[in-house]
C-alpha cells in the first residue's frame, strides 16, 4: 500500500513517515500543495492508495489541493490532518470530498487505525458493482450510471448511494450513514446529511420519472422503488 503524505512541518512528516513505514506501508512525503498534487495525479505503478493532506501548506492550500483532485477521475481516498480544528473547517472538508478529517496533535494509533481502515474499505469495494432498476454504481472507480447517462457525483456521493444500495431497499438511520460515510465521531445532529441527500437526489432522481431515493420518516433513508 503506498501513501502520500502532504505535509510542510518537517518533524511531523517525519515521525508519521517512520511510523506508517514501520507498520509495512510506503510513504511518500511531499511538502507544498503544488508538488504534492503532481505526485498525487501520477498513473500507472504511481498512484497512490491513500492521501494524507495537511490543509495549510506553501503554493496550494489542502482545500485546493482536493478540489483539484476530484476534478480527476478515480481519484484517491484522503484523510486530512491538520490543526484546523473548527467544526466548519471539519464539515467542509467532508463534504468537499475527504474520506476522515482527524485534528492535530494526534495519537499516532488513531491516525494509524483511521487509515488502515480507509485502505480496508476502498479494498473491499474496488471490484464492487451495485444494480438497482436502471442504475449501476461502481464504488470502486467513483462512478455512477442511469438509464446509460453517465451521472456526475463526487466520490462522497457515491459513497453514499453505494451505501443505501447495499441494504437492498431497507432503511438506513442517520447514524449510521454517518459513521460509514463521513467517519466515527460525526455529529449526526447536523443538517449535513439532509444536505447531501438533497443533492443526490437533484443528480441521481430528478432528471427521471422514478424516484429510487426515499426519506423514512423518523428512520433515514432508503434506495429502492
Amino acid at each position: 500500500m503506498r501513501i502520500l503524505l502532504i505535509e510542510d512541518e518537517k518533524k511531523t512528516a517525519a515521525f508519521i513517515r517512520k511510523g506508517l513505514e514501520e507498520h509495512d506501508l510506503e510513504v511518500e512525503v511531499a511538502i507544498d500543495g503544488p508538488s504534492g498534487l503532481a505526485l498525487a495525479r501520477g498513473c500507472g505503478d504511481q498512484r497512490f492508495d491513500l492521501i494524507i493532506l495537511d490543509v495549510m501548506l506553501p503554493g496550494l492550500d489542502g482545500w485546493e489541493v482536493l478540489g483539484q483532485l476530484r476534478q480527476s477521475p478515480s481519484p484517491p481516498p484522503v484523510l486530512f490532518l491538520t490543526a484546523r480544528d473548527t467544526v466548519e473547517d471539519r464539515v467542509r472538508g467532508l463534504e468537499e470530498g475527504a474520506d476522515d478529517y482527524l485534528i492535530k496533535p494526534f495519537a499516532f494509533s488513531e491516525l494509524l487505525a483511521r487509515v488502515r481502515s480507509i485502505l480496508r474499505r476502498n479494498r473491499q469495494r474496488k471490484d464492487e458493482k451495485l444494480r438497482m432498476a436502471d442504475l449501476e454504481v461502481d464504488p470502486g472507480m467513483a462512478k455512477a450510471i442511469r438509464d446509460g447517462r453517465h451521472l456526475h457525483l463526487t466520490p462522497k456521493e457515491v459513497q453514499l448511494l453505494a451505501l443505501l444500495m447495499r441494504n437492498g431497499g431497507e432503511p438506513v438511520s442517520r447514524a449510521v450513514i454517518a459513521e460509514a460515510v463521513w467517519g466515527m465521531g460525526f455529529e449526526t445532529n447536523s443538517n449535513m446529511i439532509e444536505a447531501a441527500v438533497r443533492r443526490l437526489r437533484e443528480k441521481v432522481d430528478e432528471p427521471f420519472e422514478t424516484r429510487l431515493i426515499h426519506n423514512v420518516r423518523g428512520v433515514g433513508y432508503r434506495c429502492g422503488l
